[in-house]
């Protein structure tokens, strides 16, 4: 599949569904297109289709089906307007880092596919708003999602969850308490961590 470069195409591409739940329009949304008009599509849509279709299939639709309906906060990142939002320090990270994240429809340096959105769990943050709080969420994905990357932000414990070819099964947040919670290596990464996520309900397909 071609880039659009009509309106007519760019709606044809946003109906590609990407899994039971999810279509690609629903991760083409950005603050930063709207405001600064930098149009958010993909340069290579097949594979940014190939690879949201990962992080949907894998992470996003057992997480609906387990929560009740996510709130997208971002998804796909054109290399454009990331590029753009680097560069004027609007939360984005470089290209090159951004790779294989949130450029779905960009490999990383080793060649590999990857996407990744932020995402908030009413569910979870409706009950559990205590500090320190997302870190039940973050047990609870660790023990029932293939995930690669989970970064936690204080605002509605939103989180930006990451599907990779190669999973480096890091968790890590801005909230309190701030840092790496887990990765390989690291004492609590093995084992059952159910203590943690007393009351969530268990993972359904």
């Amino acid at each position: 599949m071609k880039k659009p470069v009509s309106m007519r195409g760019l709606e044809d591409l946003g109906r590609v569904r990407l899994s039971r739940n999810f279509f690609l329009r629903d991760f083409l949304h950005s603050e930063i297109g709207n405001l600064y008009g930098i149009p958010n599509i993909p340069e290579d849509p097949d594979l940014a289709i190939a690879a949201g279709k990962k992080l949907c299939e894998e992470l996003l639709e057992p997480l609906e089906a387990t929560f009740g309906r996510l709130h997208i906060r971002s998804g796909y990142r054109s290399p454009a307007l990331n590029r753009f939002g680097n560069e004027n320090n609007l939360n984005c990270a470089r290209n090159e880092a951004t790779a294989a994240n949130h450029i779905w429809d960009l490999r990383d340096a080793k060649g590999c596919m990857g996407a990744m959105a932020c995402v908030v769990v009413p569910w979870v943050w409706d009950r559990h708003q205590q500090p320190g709080d997302w870190q039940k969420l973050a047990w609870w994905a660790h023990d029932h999602l293939p995930y690669s990357t989970l970064q936690f932000f204080p605002k509605l414990w939103a989180v930006n969850i990451g599907w990779h070819e190669k999973p480096v099964r890091e968790i890590s947040s801005y909230a309190m308490p701030r840092g790496i919670l887990t990765r390989p290596g690291m004492a609590n990464w093995q084992g059952d961590h159910s203590s943690a996520y007393e009351g969530f309900s268990p993972l359904r397909a």
